[in-house]
């Protein structure tokens, strides 16, 4: 026989932000934001299982604690991050329809009268609706109930970990065009927006609508693993050396991939009521053990536990679990009933499949209807046990803005916008923006660099990169960058002597010239007068009066020329003697840089010279390097490049990325502008990333040790296995938890040999740590490379069809074509 819902529906109202059932139960709803999964040290976990159970221990007596999990297996939707670009439209594509599992954590607190008929399989609400009981209408027990409901909240969110919002009225009831909290649960419906009235039915098993369910129950104690805790060891990212915990009930939540709710209810009983009901069942026991084994095991485990109720001061309280799973196909049935048991399997326990029995714990698991459950259906236990089996982990989430990278979710790919720079600080997490990356060849570093400053610059940032590989090449030609480097043909060329159209020639671009000029005339070891520094000093003045005058060319070969005349004069007219000012050595030192010299176009460039509003610059200084000449000057220019924009560009984000070249700038006495940019960056919204590959760089470099690690907040780390056998120096090192370490050595232990990605290893500050995915499509991968096989086919597309944006295009095509 068919009956409406609104007949036997347990709920009887919904007013003042609480739920009122028609047996006289009243719940309070929060919605609960738990922490990031593989994010949590031992000794977290262990705190926020403490504050479960102190939260448990507060509330009064007939007191309900359901914490509801829903898991919602989706498809990712382009979003595009308010992005439009090439690279980003891809990216979108490349992730469309990815599934991904949606996270919501409920918890509601019920409060069921003094004088409730307990519930059991036999008597439910279901088919018994009753007037409200008295107790239910005495404020002084509701106000109560609230503070405990309060204090239950307090607790949970003084753990740090977790954060709570009372759902209210317009949460709870539902909407024209929102659904609510309870007809959400009754249909089983994913989308809040989405209203569909659905039949159930209820034989052998649970349908709703043309959703196919199975309930699973952990309802007997003695289908329970033996030993429980807060976590448990992953073992598919755990290594010789290090553990990796998860959350112990985690196998159930956002490990298990399918549609289901997982349901942890604990009942809070009389204390006293309790004890001296397991008194009797002892005795009982004890007049029947010597006429079955059984019973003697059942009196051993019952003195167990009220002994350890008596000594150790332990709540005793019933508890009960499930997993309600469902499935639009028919066929799929026999699926997820191996991934139910297969998760269950990893928490060393079985559960029984509800049929029978399954109307009632489902329909006891309507928010606000927890009091009558069927308690029949539950077991005895302490709340720090029944505690471990709480779902305390959620999915990755994106940070708040539009600004940071996408990565991946570790565990399907999802992308989620991870804000390293602005967010940490915001928070307290860290006080400066630098980054310090270590990472092996071929472990991904170069992608991952490409993809952060790729998306720096998307946001309006002013990149600076040195670099000594063409790393960054096709990304430059992608976002019509300037790119410097080195060759016969073409070699590189400055101007520092340039003043921008609208600029002015000030303090600081008047020292930049004079530390240039004293580089080029002077030895590393060479000490400058003071009457040097002076002399420089008034030649560029009247150098500068001249090129506003005359409307002169700014360049070294002018500069050179009104030395050698005008200057010259000006040094006699002055009577400056030859020991304070050597203009003859002056001038023969830096011949090999005006017009007809060795290097004379170092520093005439006609072009590319106005770098200041330039906001993707790549200085590739690979063939220069080991150059005794060129490579000091070069590296001068490229930090007063950087300084100047730095100064400058005021309230606009700078970025200044050096690779493997740090080895060579340290060499060549750069150290103080390294330690410089490390310690007044952050001052002009600007951030220093420096990228080693070897371990012994950091070991060995006191630059590196000091000026680097000291001042970089954010570390970053790509797969270390190579390291794993002498970790704990870097460790030392890079002042890494242990936490911390199991997650950079399980980096790339468990990737989907179906995808192709590389794990990156995140920490923020030293306190918020975790492991992404860097997954690009095939347009960013082209763009990115660095195999020299795969960059000359994307020169030779780009050549042959007119742009780099159009080349990767066909070759991403036919890149697909072939994976097909």
């Amino acid at each position: 026989m068919e009956r409406m819902l609104n007949d036997v529906l347990p709920i009887l109202d919904i007013e003042h932000d609480l739920i009122l059932s028609k047996e006289g139960d009243v719940t309070m709803a929060f919605q609960v934001q738990l922490p990031e999964i593989f994010t949590l040290s031992d000794a977290q976990y262990e705190a926020f299982h403490q504050a479960w159970v102190k939260a448990i221990k507060v509330l009064p007596s007939r007191s309900v604690v359901q914490k509801q999990d829903w898991f919602m297996a989706k498809r990712i939707r382009p979003t595009g991050l308010g992005i439009s670009s090439f690279l980003s439209q891809s990216s979108d594509r490349f992730f469309a329809n990815r599934p991904y599992l949606e996270h919501q954590c409920y918890v509601m607190l019920t409060k069921s009268p003094d004088e409730r008929k307990v519930s059991s399989s036999l008597v439910s609400n279901l088919v018994r609706p009753t007037i409200v009981p008295r107790q239910t209408l005495q404020k002084g027990a509701l106000d109560e109930f609230m503070d405990s409901c309060g204090q239950f909240k307090q607790i949970i969110e003084d753990s740090g970990l977790a954060k709570f919002r009372q759902l209210k009225d317009e949460d709870l009831l539902s909407q024209p065009r929102k659904t609510g909290m309870v007809e959400r649960y009754a249909f089983l419906i994913t989308e809040k927006d989405q209203r569909i009235l659905q039949d159930f039915i209820f034989k052998n098993s649970i349908q709703v609508g043309d959703r196919q369910c199975s309930l699973y129950s952990l309802a007997d104690a003695a289908d329970l693993p033996s030993q429980c805790s807060a976590q448990t060891t992953y073992e598919r990212y755990s290594t010789d050396r290090t553990k990796f915990n998860i959350g112990f009930a985690s196998p159930l939540g956002q490990l298990l991939h399918c549609n289901h709710i997982y349901n942890q209810f604990v009942f809070v009983g009389d204390t006293d009521k309790t004890l001296k009901r397991l008194e009797s069942k002892r005795l009982r026991l004890q007049s029947l053990s010597l006429y079955a084994r059984e019973n003697s095991l059942a009196l051993d485990a019952t003195n167990d536990f009220l002994n350890e109720a008596i000594r150790e001061q332990r709540l005793p309280v019933k508890a009960h679990f499930n997993v309600l799973a469902w499935t639009e196909d028919a066929s799929a049935i026999k699926e997820l009933k191996s991934m139910v048991s297969s998760a269950l399997a990893q928490m060393d326990t079985s559960a029984k499949l509800e049929t029978s029995g399954a109307p009632q714990i489902f329909w006891a698991g309507i928010p606000g209807n927890a009091g009558d459950f069927p308690m029949n259906d539950t077991f005895d236990t302490f709340a720090e046990q029944a505690a471990c089996f709480f779902n305390m982990e959620a999915p990755y989430r994106s940070s708040t803005g539009t600004f940071g990278v996408r990565l991946g979710d570790r565990l399907t790919g999802k992308p989620v916008l991870v804000d390293i720079s602005d967010e940490p600080i915001k928070k307290g997490i860290c006080t400066n923006r630098n980054k310090f990356i270590l990472g092996p060849s071929g472990s991904g570093k170069s992608f991952f660099t490409n993809h952060m400053v790729r998306s720096y610059h998307e946001s309006g940032a002013h990149i600076v990169l040195v670099d000594v590989g063409h790393s960054y090449k096709g990304l430059c030609d992608m976002v019509s960058g300037y790119y410097f480097t080195y060759d016969e043909k073409n070699p590189i060329k400055f101007n520092p002597f340039y003043v921008s159209e609208g600029d002015v020639l000030d303090t600081e671009k008047k020292e930049s010239i004079k530390t240039l000029l004293l580089a080029l005339w002077k030895k590393d070891d060479e000490p400058f007068k003071r009457s040097e520094y002076v002399a420089l000093s008034n030649a560029l003045t009247l150098y500068y009066r001249k090129v506003e005058a005359e409307n002169v060319f700014p360049c070294f070969d002018t500069f050179y020329e009104f030395l050698s005349a005008e200057f010259t004069l000006v040094l006699k007219t002055d009577q400056v003697k030859e020991q304070d000012f050597d203009m003859g050595n002056f001038l023969y030192v830096l011949r090999p840089y005006y017009r007809g010299g060795e290097f004379d176009y170092l520093l005439n460039a006609r072009e590319n010279i106005d770098l200041l509003q330039e906001r993707f610059i790549v200085f590739e200084l690979d063939n220069i390097k080991e150059h005794p000449i060129l490579f000091p000057i070069v590296t001068i220019i490229v930090m007063e490049v950087f300084i100047s924009k730095m100064r400058k560009l005021s309230g606009i984000r700078k970025v200044i990325l050096i690779e493997e070249a740090w080895k060579a700038i340290a060499k060549e006495g750069m150290a103080e502008y390294i330690k410089y940019l490390f310690k007044t960056v952050r001052k002009f919204f600007g951030e220093a990333i420096v990228v080693t590959q070897e371990v012994e760089d950091i070991i060995s470099s006191p630059i590196v040790k000091q000026a680097i690690i000291n001042n970089s907040d954010c570390k970053i780390l790509l797969d270390q296995a190579k390291y794993q056998n002498k970790f704990d120096q870097i460790q030392e090192l890079l002042g890494l938890t242990e936490k911390e370490k199991s997650l950079v050595l399980s980096v790339n232990k468990a990737n989907d040999p179906l995808l192709r990605y590389k794990e990156v290893f995140i920490s923020l500050g030293g306190t918020l740590s975790k492991v992404y995915r860097t997954e690009v499509s095939p347009e960013e991968y082209l763009t990115y490379t660095t195999e020299q096989t795969e960059k000359l086919k994307v020169a030779e597309y780009t050549a042959r069809l007119g742009s780099i944006e159009q080349g990767i295009k066909v070759l991403a095509d036919e890149m697909r074509a072939k994976n097909m």
